[in-house]
């Protein structure tokens, strides 16, 4: 077993050789810190070429999520974390139900604050966790990988095939290596690690970017914003009242009093808010509208 996975390895871009830090070890602090930014810098333009491929996998999230589907981000380690992220953010900034995208990583939410690493090797592990989700043909499972090969990942997405959902993976090795069937493979390959093997920076990076590509993009085309505009955000902390009283505002132009008060009478939604200035609407009137156009700001106000 271990000969096998070493054979799998070591010939992954993700676990090459940084010819241009390979003395880093001899460098002042500066120095380190100048070759760890030089490296980080290529990352935008890695992932703006994989843009058509996350454009496919958008697309997928948008059908899913219309259909009443959800996304799972499944992952070990960085990869498993980033997912959670991911997904634990879209609830307070876009008004999800906090199961429409859901982060699934080897060893449990333990492994959020200490690592599991021999979790990522149990396949049947993957199978289980997506299992005991409910799991449907009407879902999305994302696979996070920055090496390909992890079998926890590897176990999800294969038994997401098997009963006819959609399936999405992520992998900073290149497209022409991918032996894992998928309906989308995105693959920003960032070379090798500053430091040998340690795909929590450059390849932590280029995947916290799609992630962000991926719910971002869904969720504007689901009118979850307006302009560029956060307008299904929960109202569930101090900063986030706030920041509702002050989108009203700027797309309004009433005063924060007024904000205040049409936000306390459309029960705290800023699109309703919204459309009930903008349209000069009761609370009543402006959701029905919003329910008859999908919930989009823009076609509400033109109904």
């Amino acid at each position: 077993m271990g000969k096998q996975v070493f054979d799998e390895i070591k010939d992954l871009v993700t676990e090459a050789q940084n010819s241009r830090t390979a003395t880093i070890d001899t460098c002042t602090t500066e120095e380190i810190l100048r070759l760890i930014n030089d490296e980080d810098k290529q990352i935008p333009a890695i992932v703006g070429q994989e843009i058509p491929w996350i454009t496919q996998a958008v697309d997928i999230l948008v059908s899913c999520f219309r259909a009443g589907g959800r996304l799972f981000y499944v992952g070990a380690g960085t990869s498993g974390r980033l997912g959670v992220l991911d997904a634990s953010e879209c609830p307070p900034t876009y008004g999800t139900d906090p199961e429409m995208v859901q982060g699934i990583i080897a060893g449990g939410y333990e492994a959020l604050v200490r690592s599991q690493e021999g979790a990522e090797d149990r396949y049947d592990d993957g199978v289980r966790d997506i299992k005991e989700r409910g799991l449907t043909e009407r879902d999305v499972v994302c696979g996070i990988a920055a090496s390909r090969r992890t079998p926890y990942v590897i176990g999800a997405v294969e038994y997401a095939r098997s009963i006819g959902a959609k399936t999405v993976y992520v992998t900073c090795n290149p497209r022409s290596e991918m032996d894992i069937e998928v309906d989308v493979a995105i693959c920003p390959v960032v070379g090798p690690e500053v430091v040998m093997g340690s795909t929590r920076m450059k390849a932590g990076t280029a995947t916290k970017l799609v992630l962000n590509m991926l719910t971002t993009a869904s969720m504007i085309r689901l009118g979850k914003v307006y302009g560029n505009m956060m307008v299904d955000l929960q109202m569930t902390s101090k900063k986030l009242e706030e920041r509702s009283k002050r989108t009203v505002m700027m797309v309004t132009g009433v005063s924060y009093e007024q904000a205040q008060e049409v936000l306390e009478q459309a029960g705290g939604v800023v699109k309703v808010a919204l459309v009930m200035i903008l349209a000069g609407v009761s609370a009543e009137e402006a959701k029905k509208r919003l329910e008859q156009s999908d919930g989009f700001v823009r076609r509400a106000l033109e109904h």
